[in-house]
């Protein structure tokens, strides 16, 4: 995973409730078992729609992404997260997230930023014409007009998107320390290694 400190530039205004993740990847995207391509069939019924933001060049490689409460009901599919990470999108803000779909962002490197509804709509007027910025260190997120909106998260959370730890990347920073403590078991309980 990589480290995430600032996540920064345009971010698509969808500003939609109730986003399900069958909205986000449809169901007949499932059957891979890799990430790479699933950004291609994101949000693949609201694409259809003429002069959608997802198709506007003004948005092309957009890190941030902006939506209604309820971000990532429905289903618990990983893919979600996968395809809108092969997106580029770093950062999702909305007024509230499903918990498995935070969840899910979340191990995949994805920033989850909840803010009230008067902080959304906001940003949903300055994204249409100006960037945004995410200070994950700060806990901010800021306009070039001075807007500034603080979110909170959970500190484990924060800390592993800092230094861009997942689950595997853990374990594996604990690896002195796990060969340490199996290398005391053999030598005090020699009988469990056999």
């Amino acid at each position: 995973m990589e480290p995430i400190k600032t996540v920064e530039g345009r971010a698509f205004p969808l500003g939609l409730k109730n986003v399900d993740t069958d909205v986000i990847i449809p169901a007949h995207y499932l059957k891979t078992i890799t990430r790479a391509g699933l950004g291609k069939g994101a949000f693949e019924t609201i694409r259809a729609e003429p002069g959608n933001v997802f198709d506007d060049p003004e948005y092309a490689g957009a890190p941030i992404l902006i939506a209604g409460d309820n971000f990532g009901c429905g289903s618990s599919r990983e893919h979600a997260a996968w395809a809108l990470g092969d997106m580029g999108v770093k950062a999702v803000i909305a007024p509230s997230f499903s918990d498995i779909f935070s969840g899910n962002a979340f191990k995949n490197g994805i920033l989850t930023v909840v803010l009230p509804q008067a902080a959304v709509d906001r940003l949903l007027e300055v994204a249409k014409t100006h960037p945004i910025a995410i200070d994950l260190e700060h806990c901010t997120v800021t306009t070039p007009f001075q807007d500034r909106f603080q979110f909170a998260i959970d500190p484990f959370r924060r800390d592993c998107l800092l230094e861009g730890l997942d689950e595997i990347g853990m374990t594996l920073a604990m690896d002195a320390k796990i060969s340490a403590y199996e290398d005391r078991i053999a030598r005090e309980r020699g009988w469990l290694a056999a």
